[in-house]
This record gives C-alpha cells, sequence and structure tokens, in this order.
C-alpha cells in the first residue's frame, strides 16, 4: 500500500526535509558507538589490557558483518520500503550494544560488535537511498552531504561523551548510552519516513529471472565508472578510520596530550568532517567536472596532511592539532560527493546495489586497516609507518582514479547528474 505524504507540491517539498533530517539523525544515532570507539582508546586499553592492534580490531569488529550485509541490504532496499529495512536494522544495532552492556571481557565485546554490525549493515545504504530518492541531481549532493554528516556528527558526540563516561561508570555504560541513542534513531526512522508520492517498490514477483539479474549486477560491478568509485572509496575510508583510531592515542603517546585533550581533538577533526560533508556536497553540486573532481580533490588534500603527522613537527601538539582537523574537513568530508556519485552513476533500479556493492569495497578497507595500522604501531613503536601507509594507499588511488574519462562516469541505464 503507497505511503500518503501530501497532496500539494509545496506540502511534498516540505516533506523532503523532514526526510533528510530523520534520516541524519538515524545515521547518526546508529554510528554513535560504532563510531565513536576509538575515542575510548585509552580506557579500553587501561580496562581490558589492549594492544594497539587489539583496539584497531575492536573498531573494526562491528564491520566484519557488513562485508556480505552490505550487498544483501542493496538487494532488499531494491524491493521493499527502506522504512522497514532500516528500522529494523537500527533496532538490532540497538539491542547488540544493550547486550553488549553485559559483556564480561574482550572476546565477548568483540562478539556483540559483529551483532551490531548485523544491523548497522543497513543503515548507510538505506538511508542514502532514502535521501537520493526524495532529491533530484541539482540538490542531490547537498541534501546527501547532509545526511552523510550524521556520521562524524555522531562519533563528534560520542568523542565528546564516552571517554567521560566509561572513565566515570565504566565501558558498560557508554554501551549502553550507544544502545539508547540508536533505539531513538530506529524509532526516528519507523515513524517519519515515508517514500516519495507515486513512487512504487518493486516486489521480488514483479523481478527479472535470477541469471539476468545476476548478468545485469556483473555488469554493474564491471563498469569502469564503479571500479574508479571503489578505488576512491577504499582509499579514503581508510583514511577516515586511520583518523578515527588512532588521533587519541597518537596525541597522548607522540604530543603529549591528556586523554581529555586527546579526546577534544577528535571532537574538532569530527566536526570538521560535518563541516566537509555539507559545504563539500554543496559544492559538487555546482562542479562543471562532476562530483568526482570534489572526491579526486580530498585525495589531494589528505597526503600533505599525513605527511606532516610523520615530521618532527607533527608531534607538536599546535602542528598536530590542525594537521588532525585539516584531515577531519578532507578525511571525512568526501563522503557526501562521494555517495551522490554512486546514486547517479546507477540505473534506478540497481541504485541499492550499486550502494551495497561500492560500500561492501570499503567495508574491506574498514575491516582490514585499523587493526593494521595498531599492528604497525605496535611493532615499530612509532606511528610514521601507519601514516605512511594511508599516504601511500591514497596516491596510488588518486592515479587510478585520475585516469577517468567523462563518457566512462555514468553506467548504461542511469541519468546523467545536472551540472
Amino acid at each position: 500500500m503507497k505511503q500518503r505524504v501530501a497532496h500539494t507540491a509545496p506540502d511534498v517539498w516540505r516533506y523532503r526535509w523532514i526526510v533528510l533530517g530523520t534520516a541524519t539523525f538515524t545515521q547518526a544515532a546508529a554510528g554513535f558507538f560504532v563510531q565513536g570507539i576509538g575515542s575510548m582508546g585509552i580506557q579500553l586499553q587501561r580496562e581490558l589490557g589492549l594492544s594497539t592492534a587489539e583496539l584497531g580490531l575492536l573498531i573494526s569488529a562491528a564491520q566484519f558483518v557488513p562485508l556480505v550485509g552490505l550487498l544483501a541490504a542493496g538487494e532488499l532496499l531494491d524491493r521493499y520500503n527502506e522504512r522497514s529495512v532500516v528500522g529494523v536494522g537500527a533496532i538490532v544495532v540497538a539491542g547488540g550494544l544493550g547486550l553488549g552492556s553485559f559483556a564480561p571481557g574482550y572476546g565477548w565485546l568483540l562478539v556483540v560488535l559483529v551483532i551490531v554490525g548485523a544491523g548497522y549493515s543497513t543503515v548507510q545504504p538505506g538511508g542514502s537511498k532514502s535521501v537520493a530518492s526524495w532529491f533530484d541531481s541539482s540538490q542531490r549532493g547537498f541534501a546527501m552531504g547532509v545526511r552523510q554528516a550524521g556520521l562524524p556528527l555522531g562519533a563528534a558526540l560520542a568523542a565528546a561523551v564516552l571517554p567521560f563516561l566509561a572513565e566515570a561508570h565504566g565501558r558498560q555504560a557508554a554501551l549502553l548510552a550507544g544502545s539508547l541513542v540508536a533505539l531513538l534513531g530506529a524509532v526516528a526512522f519507523l515513524v517519519l519516513y515515508r517514500r516519495p508520492p507515486g513512487s512504487d517498490v518493486r516486489r521480488p514477483a514483479a523481478r527479472e529471472p535470477l541469471r539476468a539479474q545476476l548478468a545485469a549486477r556483473l555488469r554493474t560491478a564491471r563498469e569502469p565508472s564503479m571500479v574508479r568509485i571503489m578505488c576512491s572509496g577504499v582509499s579514503l575510508i581508510s583514511v577516515q578510520y586511520g583518523v578515527a583510531v588512532l588521533t587519541v592515542v597518537y596525541l597522548h603517546d607522540s604530543a603529549s596530550l591528556g586523554a581529555g585533550g586527546a579526546a577534544a581533538v577528535l571532537v574538532a577533526a569530527q566536526g570538521a568532517g560535518v563541516a566537509g560533508r555539507i559545504c563539500l556536497a554543496a559544492l559538487s553540486d555546482r562542479v562543471r567536472r562532476g562530483r568526482h573532481a570534489v572526491v579526486a580533490g580530498c585525495m589531494v588534500a589528505v597526503v600533505p596532511g599525513m605527511a606532516v603527522l610523520m615530521t618532527p613537527a607533527g608531534r607538536s601538539p599546535g602542528v598536530a592539532v590542525v594537521a588532525l582537523v585539516w584531515l577531519g574537513f578532507f578525511g571525512f568530508g568526501w563522503y557526501g560527493p562521494w555517495v551522490a556519485s554512486v546514486t547517479e552513476s546507477a540505473p534506478p533500479d540497481r541504485t541499492g546495489f550499486a550502494l551495497g556493492l561500492a560500500m561492501s569495497a570499503n567495508q574491506v578497507a574498514i575491516v582490514v586497516v585499523p587493526p593494521l595500522l595498531g599492528l604497525l604501531r605496535d611493532l615499530t613503536g612509532s606511528f610514521t609507518p601507519a601514516w605512511a601507509l594511508l599516504a601511500v594507499m591514497t596516491t596510488a588511488a588518486l592515479a587510478i582514479t585520475a585516469r577517468a574519462r567523462p563518457r566512462d562516469r555514468v553506467l548504461p541505464g542511469a541519468s546523467p547528474a545536472s551540472p
């Protein structure tokens, strides 16, 4: 049955902003704890006796299931209403974190975060598709940037709250707080989200034969535009999670900042990421060369930021703070225009699949990179190899994506974005 949203164009116009606000809040709420684990790094290392590599693995634990779950979520989104897919996923996140508040140790906490990841698989692609369906290409970048700002916004709020909550009442209290916040996000999406008037969800019975579906998805995955989207996403998501997991321990160990001061810097970097996601996405609506140029600009910008952290000057608190805020703006801000480019590159009936595919590629980096960076730190006793690895990955991805030709940037069956 179709959802009734409004009867007039002005009403529809107003309701799209309600959808945008709801999707943004749900994103921030679902990612509140998962994105805020890094800010609790010092407390978790002390309370559970963790190495830097084990801390990185803890951050990656919630990202294991989405390796496959994002593809499954994409298929569900192409078949069913986003409200039920995202709402149920956010409820799983809340339930998993609530269960985690009873986890007695490190191993159980890893298991709980894997459960959380299963629910979180639906929130990213589902929220992105819900916003894309309400906004045309002339405003889609800005809207997607606002919505994607929910991730660093939730992380910034988590960095401001969770370390002090964990310090005062233990990690269990922090997990319970994350559960309650995620539940609020789930309720908000279930109550407020509606599909645009006149839009229909294709049911499984009306779809193509399985062989034709698989062939179409394979063609989508092999398109040069999708390959370049995935290369840029993998490199920049590595930078994003590298900054999230290393900032607090880097500033504490290398720049001699206390736990509170280091967490405050992470809040500032996440706040810069919020601004970056909105500003860079809005810019991508107006750049003649398209959203790819903005994403490539972010890759160019993050390399010198990491280079600064590899120098002796990077151990100065003032210099380190400036470099990390710079990395926050560009290393988190890329996501809005990147997601908008994914939705515009895919045929309308495969938007969910394209989002799931691109985000699944990102998940590989999210799972592998944080523990790898922590292991490099543990083995070498220095953060320089970790920052260097991120810089090399970004430079290599930039070299690949720079070869993109304009005619390769739209997949067959997709509608080109308006300049």
